[in-house]
């Protein structure tokens, strides 16, 4: 069934993540009307003769000088030498919730562009069609102008798009898919260009993929202690209300409905590494950078991105920098440290699974026959590299500002590369979290107690349905991601609670 997004009612990630396939875009009657009228007040200004930046003025340091006299030929001056971009194709789930954001932010008939533009990404986002975009060229300041141009010229017939996921020339993806190729004047043209949907479209699915894999770190945080008999008082409601953190808090009460009924094996040390008693600290305060994100992403999803902007009511055409993609930039870059600790934390629960002298007796690497095969050796190495991958590249983009555009972009806040990389971090932390799914499903198959809550149980009936035992060895890369799979989308039955989570043995 097809999704149904209508661009009258608040855009959501669920609906950035439909968009990777063929969603219904529904352009109300209401909607046309404000963004017809919304046109008509950019004709009656022009027609005036009063300045309209990008309509009637050349583009960034060159505001000073006239723009072309014919509004149509006017696109190619827009977009043109907006043909700059490098490197490799952004993935489609990334260019189409793009534009389904770009479709959404013109629709607020804020940006006097003619219907017919939002028309025609409705009918692009109905079918596989999606331009081929480069990943490099983006400052983020002016909007996303680089990478959003070269999805304009693709909208048009020129350059490369993709459909069904071969590229292809854009005229032919046109034709193959049934869509025309779209008619553009400069005002069209700088509107499709001139904001951060793709900076808002990227740190939104950075932040469903980092929510999912967080939840499933505390849940594989909870079959960890559960399997090695730990007792886990550190998730006592009381200690954690007194460390006062919100997100400590909520975390502390997740963990404990999940570990509910779980018996402490006494044989554990009375206090456990870090990475199992800080975990609701590490966790929690993870939860509350999250939550600073979820503004951001809500924010940027209800936010007209453009400039400048039409208030036919106020006969006001208002310049500004509402492009200026500053507040996802901040937000992609702490993304980016939340990934790296989380990353770090399921990495180092790993270490100590495999490790006998720290899993309770447990074979080590947790291989089946010691020697003659080596279990969780190689998925272990991988984990290292991953979270030292991600670690490398945590430097924050958003404090990597410099001029350029002879400083007319003076100051820039490089949302565009802070956002791209949370995504790609998110997904190699989605790969990290797999891996130590792996390794608990192994260790219950080579000697590891059953779990005795039920929570936890099922956790482990879900993983041991998808990843058979190692035993003996073979490629582990597949069950790794079926196992990320599984844990990210994992339906607990609810639990109550009870006060410490567990009871002693």
């Amino acid at each position: 069934m097809t999704t149904e997004v209508d661009l009258a009612a608040p855009l959501r990630i669920a609906d950035l993540a439909a968009a990777r396939d063929p969603v219904r875009v529904v352009v109300g009657p209401q909607l046309r009307d404000r963004v017809a009228t919304a046109r008509r007040f950019l004709s009656k200004v022009l027609g005036d003769d009063r300045a309209v930046y990008g309509s009637t003025t050349g583009f960034g340091a060159l505001v000073g000088y006239a723009g072309r006299a014919d509004l149509r030929d006017q696109a190619d001056n827009t977009l043109a030498h907006l043909g700059a971009g490098h490197g490799p194709d952004l993935d489609r789930e990334v260019v189409r919730a793009t534009m389904l954001i770009r479709a959404w932010s013109l629709a607020r008939a804020a940006s006097g562009v003619s219907p017919h533009v939002i028309d025609a990404l409705a009918a692009m986002l109905a079918t596989t069609f999606t331009p081929a975009v480069p990943r490099l060229g983006s400052v983020g300041a002016s909007g996303d102008l680089i990478p959003l141009g070269a999805a304009a010229q693709a909208l048009r017939g020129r350059g490369h798009a993709y459909l069904d996921g071969v590229r292809l020339p854009a005229a032919e993806a046109l034709r193959r898919a049934g869509l025309e190729p779209l008619p553009l004047d400069g005002r069209d043209a700088l509107a499709l260009v001139n904001g951060t949907s793709l900076t808002t479209a990227a740190t939104a699915l950075a932040l469903r993929s980092v929510r999912a894999s967080h939840r499933a770190a505390q849940v594989l945080t909870c079959l960890l202690f559960d399997l090695l008999g730990s007792d886990p008082q550190f998730l006592d409601a009381r200690l954690l209300r007194a460390y006062g953190h919100p997100g400590a808090i909520e975390v502390g009460a997740w963990m404990r409905r999940v570990g509910a009924g779980c018996v402490a094996s006494g044989r554990r040390p009375l206090q456990e590494p870090y990475s199992i008693r800080c975990s609701p600290q590490l966790l929690g305060a993870a939860e509350d950078a999250l939550r600073h994100v979820d503004a951001v992403v809500a924010a940027d999803l209800g936010s007209v991105s453009d400039n400048p902007l039409f208030f036919p009511d106020d006969d006001a055409v208002v310049h500004g920098g509402n492009f200026f993609g500053q507040p996802a930039a901040f937000a992609a870059d702490l993304l980016s440290m939340v990934v790296a600790q989380v990353g770090n934390l399921a990495e180092r629960q790993l270490d100590l699974l495999v490790d006998p002298h720290r899993n309770g007796g447990l074979p080590p690497m947790l291989a089946a026959g010691p020697g003659q095969q080596h279990g969780l050796q190689g998925v272990q190495l991988a984990s290292t590299a991953l979270i030292a991958e991600i670690r490398r590249d945590a430097v924050p983009a958003s404090m990597q500002s410099l001029p350029t555009n002879l400083h007319n972009q003076d100051v820039i806040p490089l949302g565009t590369q802070a956002a791209l990389r949370a995504l790609d971090q998110a997904r190699l932390l989605h790969l990290i979290v797999g891996s130590l799914a792996v390794g608990l499903r192994q260790a219950a198959y080579v000697g590891a107690r059953a779990p005795t809550a039920p929570g936890c149980a099922a956790v482990l009936a879900a993983l041991a349905e998808a990843v058979p035992p190692v035993d003996p060895d073979r490629p582990l890369d597949g069950d790794v991601r079926r196992a990320a799979d599984v844990v990210t989308t994992l339906d607990l039955p609810s639990t109550s609670p009870t006060p410490d989570g567990c009871r002693d043995a």
